[in-house]
């Protein structure tokens, strides 16, 4: 084997990150968001991941943070992933369509002053932006982790956290790492 080309891609991916990294330290809107999600939690509200693919997975992980811990025991945080129910995702595709597989969980769970972030590495998701126009209706606040320059979404939330790549490997290692920096915010302040 020939680690020549491992460690050009390794370096590559490195490199691709290290500059979003850069980046994502001005991003103002996400203290927007940690802020919004934990004034939610104090006022007994729930907050809402969704997303496709590694971000479905993604969006139950950081739920999962919330509901069990991230760092330290402490009181559950009321968070669920609308990724892991598949009967409702299943029969919402057959009986409706694939786009209303969010917006159609959200309706039945979703409540005014909860919060739907969805997480997306193009941001161009039929699904995620019906579950968006949504959330608009049912006053719920909402927020974006999204590369490819925030995609069409970033037009129908509230706070867009958008990485400046469209590496989806680099978007969703970034995902993730903003979402966990949430979670040991919201760990830290909730009593």
């Amino acid at each position: 084997m020939d680690n020549s080309i491992v460690n050009k891609l390794l370096n590559n991916e490195i490199n691709d990150l290290q500059k979003v990294l850069k980046e994502i330290i001005n991003i103002k809107s996400f203290e927007t968001l940690c802020i919004k999600c934990l004034k939610a939690i104090k006022k007994k509200k729930k907050i809402i991941f969704f997303g496709n693919g590694g971000s479905a997975a993604d969006s139950q992980h950081l739920a999962t943070e919330l509901t069990v811990k991230y760092k330290k025991i402490r009181k559950a945080i009321a968070a669920v992933a609308l990724s892991t129910d598949n009967s409702a995702i299943t029969a919402i595709g057959n009986d409706y369509n694939f786009k209303y597989i969010f917006s159609r969980q959200l309706e039945a769970i979703g409540n005014q002053g909860d919060i739907a972030i969805a997480l997306t590495t193009s941001g161009n998701s039929q699904n995620l932006i019906e579950a968006m126009k949504l959330a608009k209706k049912k006053k719920i606040f909402t927020a974006c982790f999204s590369g490819n320059k925030g995609g069409k979404i970033k037009k129908h939330v509230n706070c867009p956290i958008i990485f400046e790549t469209k590496n989806t490997s680099v978007i969703q290692v970034v995902e993730l790492l903003m979402g966990q920096v949430l979670c040991d915010f919201l760990e830290r302040n909730v009593k």
